[in-house]
């Protein structure tokens, strides 16, 4: 709680003071918390699909490559080249996936307070001085 003498400080700047409870500070926190483990899970699942693509591939390649050399058919090494840019799109989308867990996580490391109140006074310090002893003396009278 917030005492009097805050509150007419409060009025007298024009500011509002928010008091956040700890159960609402925990809902936060876990919300943030389980948004890091579901980038986290899904980043695991990706990266793990996209290295069963990049294997997969690689041993198509071989097989591929041993076929066209076998039959020396142009569709074969059409084929084998097609795979072959398949792959290496698969290992570039590997490298992308991880500069984007990284921008996820350097955004949320930047992301600050939602709101910020700025209190100015416009005056002098002697004018300053003469509302808060107003204040206290209002204060002092209740």
């Amino acid at each position: 709680m917030t005492s009097s003498k805050y509150n007419d400080l409060n009025d007298a700047f024009d500011v509002e003071s928010e008091i956040v409870s700890p159960s609402d500070m925990k809902r936060e926190i876990a919300k943030l918390t389980s948004n890091k483990d579901d980038i986290k899970k899904d980043y695991d699942y990706t990266r793990g699909n996209l290295y069963s693509i990049i294997e997969k591939g690689q041993d198509a390649i071989n097989s591929i490559l041993e076929l066209a050399q076998d039959s020396e058919m142009p569709r074969a090494y059409e084929v084998a080249g097609q795979l072959i840019k398949n792959v290496s799109d698969a290992t570039d989308k590997l490298m992308d996936l991880q500069k984007k867990v990284k921008d996820l996580e350097k955004e949320e490391d930047v992301k600050g307070p939602t709101t910020v109140n700025n209190a100015l006074f416009v005056g002098s310090t002697a004018d300053l001085q003469k509302l808060i002893k107003q204040g206290f003396k209002q204060d002092d009278a209740k």
